[in-house]
């Protein structure tokens, strides 16, 4: 087996809503992009035999851990506001299921969806650029299956990733996760939805604006934000051009439903370059 330059892990999800469901989550999404983007994309997941997460990403390789059940989200947005309920929960995934040819990424993003990857194995890739999609450190489940907010725990420390990556909705003003974060990571970056991101690098927050869009299906912005942003500062070891990047890829991939959006490297530098006055400021 080949080594990736791309490896997401995290759980696969069901989205459901009306009578059907598609293929969610950051593993999904984040995959798709570096795909995308020409890299040899990797995800480590867990799903049931009913979710064929191979064929659903065909353009990635797929080390998928059996599990009796597939984490299974109902969503619902209203004004631009999404709430969730939980209805499957898959097992799990452990450092014991990262085979070792796959530790060898040059890149690795931990996006849990419920907490299901634990911090620690950010330190299984002491040679990679680690980022954390934090939002699912971030979630708890209620009895009745919603999902609600929780603090991030004060013990938990994102040390060894180089990149981390929360929504304004999944943090809700948690000064002291913030605090915690820009002391141990080189990297913060707070993703606004239609208001843009504001990012923390060498010692500052800067901002940077949404590129203009046409929203259809806000699910996995943030995802595609986290993957382009990685692989354009691996490639160029710019922030504000990674920035850039990450906004044009995570503005384009709104405008269509799920997996589709997500946009190809041509599609990305057409809108960098339409809109040379959104910058990092």
């Amino acid at each position: 087996m080949t080594a990736p330059d791309f490896l997401v892990i995290g759980h696969a999800a069901k989205d459901a809503g009306q009578g059907s469901w598609r293929l969610g989550g950051t593993v999904a999404y984040a995959s798709r992009q570096a795909a995308r983007l020409g890299l040899r994309a990797a995800v480590v997941t867990r799903a049931a035999p009913d979710v064929d997460v191979k064929a659903l990403l065909p353009d990635v390789l797929v080390h998928l851990i059996p599990s009796e059940t597939t984490t299974t989200f109902e969503n619902r947005y209203v004004n631009g506001r999404r709430g969730q309920h939980v209805r499957d929960q898959a097992l799990p995934i452990g450092a014991e299921m990262v085979l070792l040819e796959l530790r060898r990424a040059k890149l690795v993003l931990l996006g849990p969806l419920l907490g299901e990857v634990p911090l620690g194995l950010a330190r299984l890739f002491p040679c990679a650029l680690v980022g954390l999609c934090a939002q699912g450190w971030l979630r708890d489940v209620r009895p009745d299956g919603l999902v609600v907010r929780r603090p991030w725990p004060e013990s938990a420390s994102p040390r060894g990733a180089g990149l981390v990556i929360a929504s304004e909705e999944d943090i809700e003003g948690d000064k002291q996760a913030l605090a915690l974060w820009v002391q141990e990571a080189p990297i913060v970056v707070i993703t606004e939805g239609k208001g843009g991101a504001r990012l923390y690098a060498e010692g500052r927050w800067r901002r940077i604006a949404a590129f203009p869009h046409e929203e259809v299906d806000p699910a996995g912005a943030g995802d595609v934000f986290a993957a382009a942003f990685m692989i354009a500062f691996n490639e160029t070891q710019d922030v504000a051009a990674a920035a850039r990047f990450a906004a044009a890829a995570a503005g384009l991939s709104v405008e269509a439903a799920g997996l589709a959006g997500v946009p190809s490297r041509e599609e990305i530098e057409r809108v960098l370059a339409e809109h040379p006055e959104v910058t990092l400021e």
